[in-house]
């Protein structure tokens, strides 16, 4: 018996080693990384440049808190500033904890200008984390369930609709922030549209209110561009980042700019961990590689090929309802429940997720090469076919 707390249904699976886009079992059978670890393996498996440069940190000094400056982290902190046009960022270790910083920048934003109970506007649907902040921030009742009393000031409202928040604007005097996924990607894959995010960016423009873009899932290039906000070209007061950042070692950031500078000072948030030496040459190196290696335009590219390849290979099953998505953040919605292909997907040999019931998720690394691309498609779309034959 396992004395792990049972917080996952863990596939019965374990992994050894991988290399590029491909990982071994602890059996000797190979799969293709359709995941990517849920976004977060970014340059795949054991890529030289990321192995070299932990192992030589290693070598040298893994921690030594924040009490004291951190060189790695000081130049990670201005290769994102660059990159987002943002102005500081605060370091962590996980998506949860960089949306936290968020929230409580934005509650903080709030009672600095004298609102008492600062609200924050968050969308159906919208997955931020699972501590009580961001959990309570989250759509989803069933991930909440259990936990209550959950964190109030939050108000709700559909998604990519730009009129509800104007409803909530002449509703409620205490809405100081709006926070948005630009895609949401627990949620089953869906893009906040250009406009609504370029009608956002005014709308909180006219009433003082923080843009809070959470791209812990779609940042650091994953969908063509280095951040989502990109597509729509504007620029958010808050940005939120994990999973890829670090290729595989932990690291989360709360980027901010404008208004939302320099509002923390010394004791009113921190990290003991966070953008420690290891993290952050892991997330200076990741960044580099894909500067380096044109992964950006790899995600784009490879990512048209596995939605135009789905496309046709799924042509004539009735049951698909949508295949959608950005660079390497796709899903293909099915029009019924369909967990039961993650394990089948393992039997032929490949790394896959369903989310919100019947979207599968793929989240490959961004140096997937056309040919691991061609091998996907054959595989999963092979296992749509069978799964939805009558």
């Amino acid at each position: 018996m396992s004395h792990l707390m049972n917080t996952y249904a863990r596939l019965p699976i374990a992994f050894s080693h991988g290399d590029g886009s491909w990982v071994t079992d602890t059996d000797g059978k190979c799969y293709l990384d359709a995941l990517a670890g849920i976004a977060v393996s970014t340059l795949g498996h054991n890529h030289p440049a990321l192995v070299a440069a932990i192992a030589a940190q290693a070598g040298r000094i893994l921690h030594s808190s924040n009490l004291y400056r951190i060189p790695q982290q000081e130049q990670l902190a201005d290769k994102l500033a660059a990159l987002a046009g943002m102005d500081e960022v605060f370091f962590c270790n996980s998506g949860c904890e960089a949306n936290e910083a968020a929230i409580k920048l934005a509650r903080y934003y709030g009672h600095r200008r004298d609102v008492e109970r600062p609200a924050i506007v968050v969308m159906e649907n919208a997955f931020h984390g699972r501590t009580m902040a961001t959990l309570s921030a989250t759509g989803n009742r069933k991930a909440q369930a259990g936990f209550e009393p959950l964190v109030s000031g939050f108000v709700r409202v559909p998604y990519n609709d730009l009129e509800a928040i104007r409803a909530v604007a002449r509703a409620n005097q205490n809405v100081v922030a709006v926070m948005l996924e630009i895609v949401q990607g627990e949620g089953g894959i869906h893009i906040a549209d250009v406009d609504f995010q370029r009608g956002l960016r005014t709308l909180c423009d006219e009433n003082d209110w923080l843009l809070i873009c959470d791209e812990v899932q779609c940042g650091t290039g994953r969908t063509g561009t280095w951040f989502g906000f990109q597509h729509a070209g504007i620029r958010p007061d808050v940005v939120t980042l994990a999973k890829g950042l670090g290729g595989g070692v932990p690291i989360g950031a709360c980027l901010t700019r404008g208004k939302a500078t320099g509002l923390f000072k010394p004791g009113k948030h921190g990290s003991t961990f966070g953008g420690n030496h290891l993290a952050s040459i892991a997330a200076l190196t990741t960044i580099a590689v894909i500067e380096e290696d044109g992964l950006i335009d790899n995600a784009v590219a490879i990512g048209r090929l596995i939605r135009e390849g789905l496309a046709q290979a799924l042509a004539a099953c009735t049951g698909v309802v949508e295949i959608r998505g950005q660079g390497l953040m796709i899903g293909v919605e099915l029009d019924r429940p369909c967990a039961e292909l993650v394990l089948r997907a393992l039997d032929v040999g490949l790394l896959i997720n369903v989310t919100a019931d019947r979207v599968v998720r793929l989240l490959p690394p961004l140096n997937f090469s056309a040919d691991d691309a061609r091998e996907l498609v054959t595989r999963l779309g092979g296992l749509i076919g069978d799964f939805l034959a009558p």
